[in-house]
């Protein structure tokens, strides 16, 4: 299993303009740091999980099923950005402290959803990003609807473009027996979250991440 980051708080900046010492939190990992503060308009068993993919529900190509429990399995809306990485053609998504993107960053580049723990037939475990915003867009109103019924339901979406429309397809599993019922993995939400998004936590103001996005000099020493 992934070693556990920690995250630390960060200060205002003096009068100087130097970022006073970043003190440690007193308890364990907590989401509550990359919530969102922007204004918008059951019985657990099986082995430890590590890191899990994340994705939105249609790129699981495949039926799914959400958590059904909102309040321990699905997180309020947190804060992302998409890092581009040395070496790979894909950017990685990085889980950001709220304060530090309104500060260093444009608000273009800040990537706000929602988490919840779902699973494709056979307990295929992943995090699926939930939208929480522009929910008039026909694509993020049919990404939720989705979600909310595979809280009970085997779902798969499927894109409606090749159709020229806009939006998600629903399509229900004819038998809603054809799949075992998911054995959710022990961990707790935030647990399965801080394995997975190990190491891609920007939380403080000299992160490499957070210094690649800004454009300046990183210390490799």
């Amino acid at each position: 299993m992934a070693k556990k980051t920690e995250l630390h708080a960060v200060t205002p900046e003096d009068t100087n303009g130097d970022v006073a010492p970043i003190s440690k939190p007193s308890g364990g990992f907590s989401l509550d740091k990359f919530k969102s503060k922007l204004a918008s308009t059951t019985a657990n068993v099986g082995t430890l999980q590590e890191a899990l993919p994340h994705h939105a529900i249609v790129d699981a190509r495949d039926f799914v099923r959400l958590h059904p429990n909102e309040e321990t399995h699905w997180t309020d809306e947190l804060c992302f950005v998409s890092v581009p990485i040395k070496g790979q053609n894909r950017e990685l998504l990085h889980l950001i402290d709220e304060d530090l993107a309104v500060q260093y960053l444009p608000s273009g580049k800040v990537l706000r959803f929602r988490l919840a723990l779902a699973t494709k037939p056979n307990d295929v475990f992943f995090l699926c990003h939930v939208p929480s915003r522009n929910l008039d867009n026909a694509w993020n109103a049919d990404n939720v609807k989705g979600c909310e019924r595979a809280k009970n339901t085997w779902v798969e979406l499927t894109s409606l473009r090749p159709e020229n429309k806009e939006g998600y397809r629903i399509r229900v599993a004819r038998d809603q027996d054809a799949f075992p019922t998911p054995k959710w993995p022990a961990q707790s939400l935030a647990n399965l979250i801080e394995v997975t998004f190990a190491g891609h936590m920007i939380d403080h103001p000299e992160h490499p991440a957070l210094l690649r996005l800004i454009g300046a000099r990183q210390n490799l020493t």
